[in-house]
């Protein structure tokens, strides 16, 4: 549902969400109640339900839109500068950094998982996130490609698919073991085909 608020009303309903998300980063999505949420960021309930009238499941995505648009912020400003081997070098070190820095929780994996993986409004949210990188990325690729470092040749947009796929696939693993190596492997291995050798 799209609403439109005040200048005022926008910064309130967006100080809910954040501290929502902090909440939710603390205790999990789980064990976070609306009375968590309305403590923390000292909202009455009618004015929770006003910001949020479908009430847990609605606050729960506008958090996950949140998470989300963290994911990409978190990787700038070297995701949108991917323009020489080493910005890609210091993109690459800044996605391991920040799933070190995450840990073993995912809050958006947490969320998409409480709102249910198949609803229209956890997958928009992951199918927006997947699309925003996959294009960051291919317009880096379009970069190298441009100025000669990379084969032009080259399916940008499907190689944008499958780096991005390397690093989910990374990213569970260590969710899954504690460990950070499978996610480092899938950017080794992905950038490094990149600069293979190129045709002609």
């Amino acid at each position: 549902m799209n609403r439109t608020f005040t200048r005022k009303g926008a910064e309130t309903r967006h100080r809910i969400v954040e501290g929502a998300a902090a909440e939710i980063r603390e205790r999990g999505v789980a064990a976070t109640t609306l009375d968590d949420v309305r403590a923390r960021t000292g909202t009455s309930k009618s004015q929770l339900f006003h910001y949020f009238p479908d009430g847990k499941d609605e606050l729960l995505l506008a958090v996950a839109r949140y998470e989300a648009d963290r994911v990409i912020a978190d990787q700038q400003p070297q995701l949108g500068d991917l323009t020489s081997w080493p910005a890609w070098s210091a993109w690459r070190d800044r996605v391991v950094a920040r799933y070190l820095g995450q840990g073993m929780e995912c809050p958006l994996n947490g969320l998409v998982a409480q709102l249910g993986r198949t609803t229209p409004g956890a997958r928009a949210v992951v199918t927006e996130l997947l699309g925003r990188w996959q294009a960051e990325l291919g317009t880096g690729i379009r970069h190298m490609q441009r100025i000669g470092e990379v084969d032009p040749g080259l399916d940008a947009d499907q190689a944008a698919a499958a780096l991005l796929a390397g690093i989910q696939g990374g990213v569970l693993v260590m969710l899954a073991t504690g460990r950070i190596g499978h996610l480092e492997a899938a950017l080794d291995v992905g950038i490094g085909n990149l600069r293979a050798p190129r045709s002609g």
